[in-house]
């Protein structure tokens, strides 16, 4: 059973002491390539590092999360075009809106995400992209964008039903991760991935953040790794009803083709 995780923060201070072991319970649990997030300016560019020197395994997207909008220049635009150019850069992003909590003005993070909408306009790139608490205005902005861009994943989907079915009618794909193991948040999450048509559902860890909490035991330190993904991939496919291998075979497909993965 191979695995896919199209959303680990590599980059994160906290996987710099045993990256290497990282990378090798990754292996060992399934997961055969990985999407490295670039989030921020310098992030993205320590993910076209890490999947240069990890051909074939790691990949990587470039972007600014909207959490660091607020940094978002000329300058910052002018390396994300130029890190979009390399083979590696598979995507545009994270970027979107998060009216959550709110690091960066509403407006500002509005102007950064059109701006990254159309470098993946202009480079012919599918986006990896963010939404929380922001849903009406997101999907207005990537309503427009969305027919001059070749692809586009709404990761680590935590919304309603009818943000899903929004998604869904713009032709998005849609990333879950082990937020739908969180039995006092995600549980609706359990019913919404069976509206998950096969060719738009893959599946991430978002690594090191949101460790599942089904997952036993616990580990003391609580950073999540790629290599959870496979219960992620695991209580996704009791929930659909189907058998794991399939649950596998069909996102593992689903992100090669999205991703253009070799």
């Amino acid at each position: 059973m191979q695995l896919i995780d199209i959303g680990a923060n590599l980059t994160h201070e906290s996987f710099h002491h045993d990256f290497d072991a990282v990378m090798q319970r990754a292996k060992d649990h399934g997961v055969a390539q990985l999407v490295v997030t670039g989030a921020s300016a310098d992030g993205s560019t320590h993910a076209l590092a890490l999947a240069q020197a990890h051909p074939g395994v790691l990949y990587a997207t470039a972007g600014v999360h909207p959490h660091h909008a607020i940094d978002y220049d000329d300058a910052t635009d002018a390396l994300l075009r130029a890190l979009a150019t390399h083979t590696e850069m598979r995507a545009v992003g994270e970027t979107g809106l998060d009216y959550n909590r709110n690091y960066s003005p509403r407006d500002v993070q509005l102007a950064v995400f059109e701006r990254q909408l159309q470098i993946a306009v202009d480079v012919q790139k599918p986006l990896f992209l963010h939404q929380r608490d922001a849903h009406h205005d997101f999907v207005a902005l990537l309503r427009r964008y969305r027919d001059k861009i070749p692809g586009a994943v709404v990761h680590c989907f935590t919304d309603t039903g009818e943000a899903l079915r929004d998604y869904l009618a713009l032709d998005c794909h849609i990333g879950i991760t082990g937020w739908i193991c969180d039995e006092r948040r995600g549980t609706h999450l359990r019913e919404l991935v069976k509206e998950i048509p096969t060719n738009r559902l893959m599946i991430e860890t978002d690594a090191p953040y949101l460790l599942p909490r089904t997952v036993r035991p616990q580990p003391s330190h609580r950073r999540n790794e790629p290599m959870y993904l496979r219960h992620i991939c695991q209580e996704i496919a009791r929930d659909r009803g189907e058998p794991v291998e399939v649950t596998a075979a069909n996102s593992t497909a689903t992100a090669k083709a999205f991703f253009n993965l070799d």
